[in-house]
């Protein structure tokens, strides 16, 4: 097959022609972080080339490959890697296609069938939690299985979020008193998130870091695969079940959360024999909502700080929004919110 037009990063386009006849290289919108993205048309078949800084030190040991075969050991749908080149930062991977669980969602017809989609999502969220967290004898010792959710990490997210939020991107002077309320709220909140047991966690799990592509088996409908999961890490099972249900980029009705919540503790206590307190569950998951939330504010706010990317200030509004009305909730968090929210709107 002849090559016809090619597009893109020269050197990406040398590297892939060396095993492969193409058609073009085509950079692809990126996420988040600073890896970049090429979608390589080889004919029959297509490929996404993910590019980041090498990593010729770590080579096989890059937490992202590590982590994408213990997922994929454990039956978690995550993307092949079909090929890696440590000293040029390149990782070939399966093309999923470019619809995200958000871009997917904006053609549902109705409530049930955003219900039963999250279901799906749900499931595949406890099969990691239950599959690919440590069990004695049985598991690697990754590295994600040494890092864990405690106190210290927890608010370090705080601080870093009154950090890169309210100092450099509003630029507010927080009164020392007001910051030591806030300290206290949230080390009273992270202490007890820190106590929870613990599972693996994707660390990102939202409507943007879950592919929605057509099986290649006939009959079982479109795959729903992870990504984005090089950051796992332990953590209360509550962390990601907050990411996709408490999500910063589209926003479940309450009476849908409560029935999604209910689903996955009616799943979690048939595939683990385990009864889980509901009434506790649910307040880990909203201290964990409050957390994780303000958590994103940060990173958003960061992105602007760090690298001039102003693409995720607008989901700020929506994130706050979920902070505000989980801790309404709570009487004993009432000053919390009052001093969050003036350094907000003042």
């Amino acid at each position: 097959m002849a090559d016809q037009l090619v597009l893109g990063d020269e050197e990406v386009t040398r590297w892939v022609r060396k095993s492969k006849t193409i058609r073009s290289v085509n950079r692809l919108p990126g996420d988040a972080s600073t890896r970049r993205y090429y979608r390589i048309d080889a004919g029959r078949r297509s490929y996404v080339l993910m590019r980041m800084e090498p990593f010729s030190e770590q080579g096989e040991n890059l937490p992202f490959l590590v982590v994408q075969k213990h997922l994929a050991a454990s039956g978690v749908d995550v993307p092949e890697v079909l090929d890696v080149d440590p000293a040029k930062g390149f990782v070939l991977l399966e093309d999923l296609g470019d619809v995200t669980l958000l871009r997917h969602l904006q053609d549902v017809s109705s409530a049930d069938v955003e219900r039963h989609l999250y279901e799906r999502v749900i499931d595949s969220l406890i099969h990691l939690q239950i599959n690919a967290s440590p069990k004695k004898k049985t598991r690697p010792q990754l590295e994600a299985f040494k890092l864990r959710f405690d106190q210290e990490k927890l608010m370090w997210e705080i601080g870093f979020t009154i950090d890169h939020f309210y100092k450099l991107y509003l630029k507010r002077q927080l009164r020392d008193s007001d910051l030591k309320l806030m300290q206290r709220g949230f080390g009273e909140i992270c202490s007890f998130l820190a106590e929870q047991p613990t599972v693996l966690t994707h660390r990102d799990f939202h409507c943007r870091n879950i592919m929605v592509t057509p099986s290649e088996e006939p009959g079982q409908g479109d795959r729903l695969v992870m990504i984005d999961f090089q950051d796992a890490r332990m953590g209360p099972a509550q962390y990601d079940l907050v990411s996709l249900l408490k999500d910063s980029y589209y926003q479940l009705e309450e009476s849908q959360i409560q029935r999604l919540l209910s689903y996955y503790v009616v799943r979690w206590e048939a595939l683990t024999g385990e009864r889980l307190d509901q009434a506790r569950f649910q307040y880990a998951f909203d201290m964990m909502s409050v957390q994780r939330n303000f958590k994103a504010i940060g990173s958003f706010a960061s992105f602007l700080n760090r690298r001039g990317n102003a693409t995720y200030l607008k989901y700020i509004g929506n994130t706050f929004e979920n902070v505000r009305r989980t801790l309404l909730k709570y009487p004993k968090y009432a000053e919390l919110r009052e001093v969050l929210f003036h350094y907000y709107y003042f």
